[in-house]
């Protein structure tokens, strides 16, 4: 080694060569684990399957699974799936109309997610006696083949009916208090939605369907309406401009909505969408019904006014055609002299109303 030294100080170019070499090698070698290590497209898969973890919810006896093999005609880009109606909104959100979805391969899609969905119902005071109706009919066509929980408002417990419900089913009582107006009822489910979405839903359900008790299911509501938010069209209003819609045109509410604006008129009979965006939805219709409340003022239709501001400035992701919420009785006794005959583009009666004067 003494006698290597001695070499090297009797030739400094052949040192600082040697120096330079290896200095470089220790670069290289640093910057080659450094970029394995720091690699951005590592770090960003680990992000995004940790996030994962964390938002979805536990699943019920999640197995493998083998996706089923499924003959089904070839989508066609250049012929619409229906050509009298309008299908996508402006924001590409879709339509639902009868004709226009597979129910077959979205059945699947959701079972292999191993959904569940809440449904939402308010019976208090005289409404109970809708509630029997309601829960027969949905066991018949409310998401068949599908794990649903029944969330039932009521102020009288003891008058829920028993009913024997499809495996994956349950009725779950919450017992409210009631109030001297439907109108209060009505304002106040957004606040009891929000309540219990924060307190319970989340941890139970993947979806929310917000529902009235007045209703009877009279064909297939499956998964097709399933999204992160969803609306109603209401059928005395989707065939009128928006300078027509009932909206609440007085400033001085939360749920004004000037005259040159408007998509559509949703119901408040059928709303919903993930937990998250209806506890959103709800606590945003609340509050502002409680700013209204102190400018003592009321809202023309109420929550339902509140509830069309709101999808006004957050879009629905899905909208649900007028086959989802129907009235015959409505339709014979004061639309029909506007458009005359059942228009054709009616295709299901889905939803049908059962009291003579549907909100709105």
């Amino acid at each position: 080694m003494a006698k290597l030294v001695r070499t090297l100080s009797k030739n400094p170019k052949c040192y600082l060569l040697h120096r330079m070499t290896f200095i470089l090698l220790i670069a290289l070698t640093m910057a080659f684990f450094g970029y394995c290590y720091m690699n951005p497209r590592t770090q960003r898969v680990e992000i995004i399957q940790a996030g994962a973890s964390i938002t979805v919810r536990n699943r019920h006896d999640l197995q493998g699974v083998e996706l089923p093999r499924m003959v089904l005609a070839q989508p066609d880009v250049l012929t619409p799936s229906r050509k009298d109606v309008l299908v996508l909104t402006p924001w590409l959100a879709p339509i639902l109309w009868e004709g226009t979805f597979n129910i077959d391969i979205l059945n699947e899609q959701f079972r292999l997610q191993n959904t569940t969905i809440g449904l939402t119902v308010f019976a208090i005071k005289s409404y109970i006696v809708f509630l029997k109706l309601f829960l027969e009919t949905a066991e018949m066509y409310f998401m068949v083949g599908h794990r649903v929980n029944y969330y039932v408002f009521t102020d009288r417990p003891d008058y829920v009916p028993y009913l024997h419900l499809q495996r994956g089913r349950q009725i779950i009582i919450l017992k409210v208090r009631s109030y001297a107006r439907w109108e209060d009822i009505s304002m106040h489910r957004m606040e009891m939605i929000s309540n219990f979405s924060k307190q319970r839903f989340h941890r139970e359900v993947d979806y929310l369907v917000c529902a009235d008790v007045d209703l009877k299911f009279s064909d297939h509501v499956g998964v097709e309406i399933l999204s992160s938010l969803f609306g109603t069209l209401h059928l005395s209003f989707f065939f009128l401009s928006r300078k027509n819609f009932p909206y609440e045109r007085r400033p001085h509410s939360q749920a004004y909505i000037r005259e040159d604006e408007g998509d559509f008129y949703y119901t408040g009979a059928l709303f919903g969408g993930s937990v998250v965006e209806v506890y959103r939805l709800t606590k945003t219709c609340h509050e502002a019904m409680m700013v209204d409340q102190a400018n003592h003022i009321e809202a023309v239709w109420h929550d339902e006014s509140h509830l069309n501001k709101y999808l006004l400035h957050h879009k629905p992701s899905k909208v649900l055609s007028p086959e989802y919420m129907w009235s015959k009785q409505l339709w014979d006794h004061s639309m029909k002299y506007q458009m005359g005959d059942l228009p054709s583009s009616i295709k299901k009666f889905r939803v049908n109303v059962l009291k003579k004067n549907p909100r709105g």
